[in-house]
């Protein structure tokens, strides 16, 4: 068998969505050494359709950092969100209650952005890998994999961050004494589809009604993306075009307020759960975003968890690199479980007052109007809403 082939690097990374894409790009911007290795190809991360909200710190991020600034060109602002139940809709100004606004810019344009930046840059990231493995977490970090070629590595370094998403084999590098995992099912799903229709509305719609919850979103001038609450199991080819407009109706339309509809290119089932993994750290190992935890899309802040995550991570390595000193690295996982633990609770509590509780009396559906009668008609209520989903001020 023919001997490994040795990269040296400071820092490997495990993963090149945009967690670790990220970390390699702040990372070089300090003169610290990365190799970024990633089991999907490029064009299959690039293809991988994924809605996006970012908040403001997430676009400083990419737009201060030098990624780029097409999230400014491309990307639609939105100061706001509107909030119906009962046939009406309900407006939560971002701008007038927290200042900060969201940009509606597509999970799959982060991506693409971070790996042009990287590749100009020089960086080394490497897709299609395969038989990937993890060694030696307690004294010095080393990755065994296969490259696209068929040649074997052994990449050793300093420090090995773990951002290889929802199904992260870097998670379970950690012994299971010395982790903890959280978890919370939701019992319903959102069905998802792609129209070609013009826009509903400028901003999001997040409708609650006695028929289920629905999200109206935007994509381009001409292809829209919705959801409507569905049953974990559904099957889409269960589900004609009448009957999705019919859901929609059911849930949105009404008081002069109609959708604009069109044709349906794509449906898919969208399951969610909440997922925490604590500690994020383990020995010389440093997982982010959805490798350590999950969210359910409701509160939009999957991504922007992921890229907070990074920015805590690379101050660590930063600190390290330039004073030898670990205690940022040291305090990593704390720092950003606080943050995860905030987004765990907005979405859940966002989840919870839209949906239609599976099972719910005539109670449970008078108290969840009553929540959202309380946030509505609360400029305090407004606010927290505002502030959670446009990101918490000081943590970015």
């Amino acid at each position: 068998m023919a001997q490994r082939q040795v990269i040296t690097t400071q820092v490997a990374i495990m993963g090149a969505g945009p967690a670790g894409l990220m970390l390699s790009h702040l990372l070089a911007r300090q003169g610290i050494e990365s190799t970024v290795i990633e089991i999907r190809s490029h064009q299959e991360i690039s293809e991988t359709v994924r809605a996006g909200i970012l908040e403001h710190g997430s676009v400083n991020l990419l737009v201060d950092s030098g990624v780029s600034d097409r999230v400014l060109r491309d990307g639609d602002r939105h100061d706001g969100i509107e909030l119906r139940f009962n046939g009406e809709s309900h407006r939560i100004d971002f701008q007038d209650l927290v200042g900060e606004s969201v940009w509606l810019y597509p999970q799959t344009d982060v991506f693409l952005d971070l790996a042009a930046r990287r590749q100009a840059d020089g960086g080394d990231v490497r897709y299609s890998v395969t038989d990937t493995t993890i060694h030696d977490l307690e004294g010095k970090p080393k990755v065994w994999f296969t490259d696209a070629e068929g040649v074997e590595w052994e990449l050793q370094a300093d420090f090995i961050a773990g951002a290889d998403g929802s199904r992260s084999h870097s998670r379970f590098q950690i012994p299971e004494a010395q982790r903890k995992w959280y978890f919370h099912e939701y019992p319903f799903a959102w069905f998802g589809i792609l129209a070609e229709a013009p826009r509903s509305s400028d901003e999001l719609i997040y409708a609650n009604s006695e028929n289920g919850f629905a999200l109206i979103s935007q994509r381009t001038e001409t292809v829209q993306r919705m959801y409507f609450q569905c049953d974990p199991d559904e099957d889409v080819n269960n589900w004609s075009e009448d009957r999705i407009w019919d859901a929609f109706r059911s849930r949105v339309n009404g008081n002069g307020f109609e959708l604009k509809e069109g044709p349906v290119i794509d449906k898919t089932v969208l399951k969610f759960r909440s997922f925490v993994h604590a500690p994020m750290r383990h020995g010389k190992l440093f997982l982010a975003g959805d490798a350590a935890h999950t969210v359910p899309p409701t509160g939009a802040k999957g991504l922007n968890l992921a890229l907070h995550d990074v920015k805590v991570l690379f101050e660590g390595f930063d600190s390290y690199y330039k004073t030898g000193n670990t205690v940022l690295l040291d305090a990593y996982s704390d720092r950003a479980l606080e943050r995860v633990w905030k987004a765990q609770q907005f979405s859940y509590w966002m989840t919870s007052m839209l949906h239609t509780p599976a099972g719910g009396d005539e109670f449970a559906r008078a108290r969840q109007l009553g929540e959202l009668n309380s946030v509505v008609s609360s400029r305090h209520g407004r606010a927290y809403l505002a502030e959670a989903y446009t990101g918490w001020p000081g943590t970015h």
